[in-house]
């Protein structure tokens, strides 16, 4: 079998020992007889998988002892209701930053509950950068700051923590987390989808101060409050299982790399690859602004639009797939989270080389 490079925006690809390793345990776990998809959630096999993931993100990100981890369901997508419904009292407000297709949704989703003010934009173009610290107008009563840090269509991504005074930060971090390291201290709550880098869809992870907990408006759905989550740790209802213990090997293979640090360099090599093509291309483009480029999501164009389609053929045929931009933005794009491994961003270069010395 020969396994592809995947450039997908998510589900996303898996680092090949962590599938290896599920495949070697999918029949008996650890010499318990059974797969962790048939385990209780609430029997001590399973209780020790997600203590350990739990202990070992809380490691990988320095998580402060002040902060909850919760295993979550619904995706980042749930989370556009939930972070309002429990950080937003009743006529309060909240600042959003809007960067692109996902900020747009939360603050649809937001303004259901409360007022939301949009303390900068980046729509007049078309997402290509992100706003820096002076352009954020900020309320300082509002009940928290909500900021996308990474936007997997438009490929930006946030190089700063936007500075919120007392005001809580919130981000949507489903696109770049686990690819550096986070002052986690400088956030209310942080929350990511688990189909990029983290494991297998299905699995929402939500760092929340603990002083945010327990503050959900009344009439509220209950899985809806993140105190139930919290007092319940993570098991009010039957959790993720088993995109939880994928997600714990993911945890253990980035601290044997060497942590975030290393992982971080390993990435900005991986995108500093492929831009150095685009930049001295013109065949190719990166629409994204320089300061405000993504080390995730590299979206780029063809000089000639009428060749798309023939790139994908041509690329997929040659094992790269996933390559097609969002639909909303056409073009392509390239996904190279943390489990994409250097070779497969030096394969694609050398397939785009070739691709201009053929076509342009």
């Amino acid at each position: 079998m020969a396994r592809v490079f995947n450039f997908s925006a998510g589900p996303a690809a898996l680092p090949e020992p962590v599938l290896a390793q599920v495949r070697d345990e999918l029949l008996d776990w650890h010499g318990s007889g059974m797969s962790v998809m048939e385990m209780s959630h609430r029997g001590k096999e399973f209780m020790a998988i997600q203590a350990e993931a739990e202990a070992d993100l809380r490691s990988l990100m320095g998580i402060p002892d002040n902060y909850r981890v919760l295993f979550l369901q619904g995706g980042a997508t749930l989370q556009f209701a939930m972070v309002p419904l429990n950080l937003m009292p009743v006529g309060a407000s909240a600042d959003y930053v809007v960067t692109g297709s996902w900020s747009k949704k939360a603050v649809a989703e937001a303004k259901r509950y409360g007022t939301v003010k949009v303390a900068a934009s980046s729509a007049e173009t078309n997402f290509n950068r992100i706003p820096g610290q002076d352009e954020l107008t900020l309320d300082p009563q509002a009940a928290y700051v909500h900021i996308t840090s990474n936007n997997t269509i438009f490929g930006t991504e946030y190089h700063y923590t936007p500075d919120t005074g007392a005001v809580p930060l919130v981000a949507d971090a489903s696109s770049n987390i686990l690819s550096r390291p986070v002052d986690v201290g400088r956030y209310g709550l942080i929350y990511a989808g688990a189909q990029k880098n983290i494991g297998p869809a299905g699995l929402t992870l939500v760092i929340v101060r603990e002083d945010l907990i327990g503050r959900c408006r009344g009439g509220a759905p209950t899985l809806l409050d993140y105190a139930i989550h919290a007092e319940n740790d993570s098991a009010y209802n039957t959790p993720p299982t088993f995109a939880i213990y994928v997600a714990g090997l993911v945890f253990k293979h980035l601290l044997a790399q060497g942590g975030l640090a290393a992982v971080e360099q390993a990435n900005v090599d991986k995108a500093q690859l492929l831009y150095d093509v685009l930049d001295r291309s013109g065949f190719y483009s990166c629409p994204t602004e320089l300061a405000s480029r993504s080390r995730m999501n590299v979206p780029f164009t063809l000089a000639d639009a009428d060749l798309d389609a023939t790139f994908l053929a041509e690329s997929k045929q040659a094992g790269l797939v996933q390559l097609k931009g969002h639909r909303s933005v056409g073009g392509m794009r390239a996904s190279i989270y943390n489990a994409m491994p250097r070779a497969g961003v030096q394969a694609l270069v050398e397939f785009m080389i070739d691709f201009e010395r053929r076509h342009g």
